[in-house]
């Protein structure tokens, strides 16, 4: 049905392709010789992206989410992405903003600015006032994006069902990333959710035991006025992290000093975020992360979060011990826990794998090592080892990767490990005790004593099976039924040729030896007998396919 509905949007999807120069779909299109299909270089997906429009910009910015699946080349190249468009007109975007308010606009707003100070794909942003005059922003849907989204989501899932029966689209997983990318689109244009990710966010950074909450800042959401096309919070007045200009500040701090404050404030609070509370921030990008005017930091746009269950970041925490001791096995080990599936996998190969990457940085310093591009081929090594790891952990290299990287630019000083270091010391001890020593000693002291006093009840249990001959033990064997099948053939057909042979012998003796014709008679009876039952076993054995 999609076919016949989007016509036209197929026909410029097949423009722009031919337009890039994708050799392979050049060649399908065309009629020519089509190879085994690949995926187009690094730039050219960046251009189709673009050429194709909003809505795939923004499948390049989910794609660039998932290093598990890309190489770090399309990773790079697609993380440039940005979905800047021009503005929607004023006069468009205020009939929204009416539409959405429950009291008349003049009786909420003293001032709206009617110039944007950003717009994407899907909403732009504006500066206004409250009657009562607290600053604030407003985030409004662009109109009518939400029906040009159903029709591309549309389009994009017909695609991907066909794709998915091919092997192309299985080796890169495109049924999967179409259903993960037509979810967090929809979930876009409900900014309500974006406000509750906002909300949650600022109650989790509220308190620290890492850094001081005050000089972190989540802006606060009016939900009096926030709707699934408008959400309103609070202004914050700054500048793109990068672009700040720390000797012109008014703290009186040492620009070099502040740097290093601030760095360290980063990477607390995101590891914090990453490691304790396991709901994250996913796209800490220079462009959101903001320098206030009074010297705090702010983080903007919680549109793309991750989470991590305790175990995964159980696993991960170890995983960040295994990189910097660079144990190949224990990497190994962490990867298997962290898959999706049971599928088999060679460990030998695995850690093998491993080991090579991990061998180029034994003679590199701590301070030179850029510990995203580690994680980077981490995923990389399980990809081509065909383990599916679950799709948040490209979320969760993608975060790290933006972060080590604005950190980098910001303070050129940065020496991670020394960052991170006493983060994942207290990690560990949060682990074997809790946020409660004394109430984990407790809990540990009980078990002792509980099994203390249950161990010699069942040791004096277990030797006294053994002495009585009561004691029993199950076991299990994979594949013994068909093995069991395939002997009991081999010994019946066995059984049936020395039969065979037998008759035949018998025969041929009786033959030899006859003195009258009902002995004669008995012989010829044992040779027909013989024959067929010959001609029976010949005749199983060929249609079994096992002759050979």
């Amino acid at each position: 049905m999609f076919l016949t509905q989007t016509v036209p949007r197929q026909r410029e999807i097949i423009e722009v392709v031919l337009r890039n120069g994708w050799d392979y779909m050049r060649r399908l299109l065309t009629g020519g010789k089509a190879d085994e299909p690949q995926l187009p270089t690094p730039a050219v997906l960046k251009n189709i992206l673009v050429d194709l429009g909003p809505v795939y910009v923004k499948l390049g910015q989910l794609l660039s989410t998932r290093p598990d699946l890309l190489s770090a080349a399309y990773i790079e190249e697609l993380s440039t992405l940005q979905d800047e468009v021009p503005p929607v007109s004023w006069s468009d975007v205020e009939v929204v903003i009416r539409k959405q308010l429950k009291r008349p606009l003049e009786e909420t707003f003293s001032t709206i600015n009617p110039v944007p100070v950003a717009a994407g794909s899907i909403a732009q942003t504006h500066r206004a006032t409250l009657v009562d005059g607290r600053e604030v922003a407003l985030k409004v849907q662009r109109p009518g994006i939400d029906v040009t989204i159903a029709q591309d989501i549309a389009l994009i899932q017909g695609i991907a069902d066909l794709v998915a029966r091919t092997d192309f689209g299985q080796t890169y997983e495109i049924k999967s990333i179409a259903e993960e990318f037509t979810k967090a689109l929809e979930a876009e244009l409900d900014f309500t959710r974006e406000a509750g990710f906002t909300d949650q966010l600022r109650r989790n950074l509220s308190r620290s035991r890492w850094f001081d909450p005050t000089q972190l800042v989540v802006a606060e959401i009016y939900w009096d006025l926030t709707t699934e096309k408008l959400l309103v919070m609070e202004w914050l007045d700054g500048v793109p992290f990068l672009s700040a200009d720390l000797n012109s500040n008014q703290n009186g701090k040492d620009p070099a000093v502040e740097r290093k404050e601030i760095t360290t404030l980063l990477f607390r609070a995101f590891f914090q975020q990453l490691y304790i509370d396991g709901f994250f921030h996913a796209d800490p990008h220079p462009g959101n992360l903001f320098y206030l005017q009074d010297g705090r930091v702010a983080l903007l746009d919680c549109g793309m979060v991750g989470r991590l269950d305790p175990r995964t970041q159980q696993i991960l925490t170890e995983m960040l011990l295994a990189i910097v001791d660079l144990d190949a096995g224990r990497c190994a080990q962490l990867t298997l826990q962290l898959a999706d599936s049971a599928q088999p996998v060679i460990l030998s190969r695995l850690e093998n794998d491993y080991d090579r990457m991990l061998r180029k940085y034994h003679n590199v310093s701590l301070t030179e090592i850029n510990f995203s591009q580690i994680i980077y081929e981490i995923l990389q090594v399980a990809r081509n080892n065909k383990i599916r790891l679950p799709s948040n952990m490209g979320l969760y290299a993608k975060t790290l990767a933006n972060l080590e990287g604005v950190a980098r630019t910001f303070n050129p000083e940065l020496n991670f490990f020394d960052e991170v270091k006493p983060l994942i010391t207290d990690l560990f001890r949060r682990q074997l005790l809790g946020d409660n020593p004394v109430r984990s000693l407790l809990r540990t002291a009980l078990d002792i004593k509980s099994l203390s006093l249950q161990s010699p009840r069942q040791i004096e249990l277990l030797l006294d099976r053994v002495t009585s001959e009561t004691l029993q033990w199950n076991l299990s064997l994979r594949g013994l039924d068909g093995m069991r099948r395939t002997m009991d053939d081999a010994a019946n057909r066995l059984s049936f040729s020395i039969l065979v042979g037998s008759l035949i012998m018998g025969a041929a003796i009786i033959t030899t030896k006859a003195q009258t014709s009902q002995i004669s008679f008995l012989s010829s009876v044992l040779f027909a007998v013989a024959s067929l039952l010959g001609l029976w076993l010949i005749i199983s054995i060929l249609r079994s396919g096992r002759l050979r």
